[in-house]
């Protein structure tokens, strides 16, 4: 089974510290100011200011649809040395990583499609050949709180 929940208490249990606290950031995002929550928070409500020690570790990806295709609009620097290469303006399908094209299309089809974040951990053999740890929690962004117009995500990735 691929190594990914929607479940973000399972994902509370596991995570490391640094990407629960980027959940919280997030989901705080999602309040409104009658106290209301809206499912996904939007990209002019994340201020980079404040996410200045996890921006090593982000990437924004730009969703089209009609055809579907995401873009990598901005890629940190933690996953540029894990991928060995910047992919900033290549879709997932140039600049993918993970187990498969298909594992990653999933990941942000759950996302894009379903407005569910995913918590995705796993073992990848980088470019570079060696074995990472890794885990990756993918949120939607949404100006209108229906149609996910942005994918914002958060990795951690350990050197073996």
């Amino acid at each position: 089974m691929y190594p990914r929940t929607t479940d973000m208490e399972e994902m509370k249990r596991r995570c490391r510290p640094a990407t629960l606290a980027f959940y919280a950031y997030w989901d705080s995002k999602r309040l409104r100011p009658d106290g209301s929550r809206r499912r996904m928070p939007a990209r002019a409500d994340i201020d980079p200011a404040e996410m200045v020690p996890w921006l090593p570790h982000i990437q924004l990806l730009d969703v089209f649809h009609n055809p579907r295709r995401l873009v990598y609009r901005l890629v940190g620097e933690t996953d540029v040395a894990f991928r060995g290469y910047n992919p900033t303006g290549q879709s997932i399908d140039e600049g993918h990583i993970g187990f498969s094209a298909s594992a990653t299309h999933r990941n942000y089809e759950l996302v894009v499609d379903h407005r569910l974040p995913v918590y995705d951990y796993a073992e990848h053999v980088s470019r570079s050949g060696f074995l990472h740890n890794q885990e990756c929690l993918l949120l939607p962004l949404s100006d209108d709180d229906d149609i996910v117009n942005m994918v914002i995500t958060f990795a951690q990735v350990d050197v073996d």
